[in-house]
């Protein structure tokens, strides 16, 4: 193979007036911004989702169901094209013409990837409460808990603690998921990627810090994680064993 390797390209000046490096540390930062923005929305909406799945009332149930259903049977990319094109149609012109010229891509990004990540940390939940043993439900209501109170003190603490290696795996997943982010505007890792790509043609080089960035990314998460599930774990349960990761 004939290919001539130029690692000083990153420092030449590209046709917006930044370097190449620039172009790669910016979509890192988009990327990075994505990804914990769109975590911080699953696991929040993950966790009601779980919990509904778990209540004995079978609308909530049924919602919750359909939701997962629904979320995890669509891909990524067409979700986001739905929210990004069709969303925006659904609304009333004004609401629909605002989110179209003003909301930010950002926003999109965010919600697209928030709202898919978060019917597989639903699944996550739902299997860390039902987990649990039966008497730590009816421990809470004989103290004095309600229904949900119980959950939220006693059941949603101990069950994150069970499935934590399982949320890990979909907390770096959304890093490498951010990467098709790139089809509704965000300028993230992989959108400067294909653009220096296309600039300068010096593909392996581009590839090679671009996959070791994602690695970086993915791989910080992991060890964070499981740093956090070192420090909370409860002996006995099943995050506690050494077969957790």
């Amino acid at each position: 193979m004939n290919y001539h390797w130029n690692w000083q390209f990153f420092f030449q000046e590209a046709d917006d007036g930044l370097k190449y490096y620039e172009w790669v540390v910016h979509g890192a930062a988009w990327t990075t911004a994505v990804s914990l923005s769109a975590l911080a929305l699953a696991l929040a909406l993950g966790s009601v989702l779980g919990v509904m799945r778990t209540t004995p009332h079978r609308a909530l149930v049924a919602i919750g169901d359909a939701y997962v259903d629904v979320f995890r049977n669509v891909p990524l990319i067409v979700q986001l094209f739905l929210w990004f094109f069709v969303m925006p149609e659904l609304l009333p012109k004004a609401l629909g013409d605002w989110v179209k010229q003003e909301l930010p891509y950002y926003i999109t990004a965010v919600i697209g990837l928030g709202l898919y990540t978060a019917a597989r940390i639903a699944e996550q939940v739902k299997s860390g409460i039902q987990a649990l043993p039966r008497g730590q439900r009816f421990a809470g209501l004989a103290l004095g808990f309600t229904e949900w109170q119980t959950y939220r003190y006693v059941r949603l603490p101990m069950a994150y603690r069970i499935v934590l290696p399982a949320l890990t795996s979909e907390a770096m997943n959304i890093f490498k998921n951010s990467a098709v982010t790139y089809a509704v505007g965000i300028l993230e890792l992989y959108f400067q990627y294909k653009q220096i790509i296309e600039k300068t043609s010096q593909v392996l080089e581009i590839t090679i810090v671009a996959t070791s960035l994602y690695f970086i990314l993915a791989f910080g998460m992991n060890q964070l994680l499981a740093l956090v599930e070192r420090r909370t774990r409860v002996p006995g349960l099943i995050a506690g064993g050494k077969g957790g990761h």
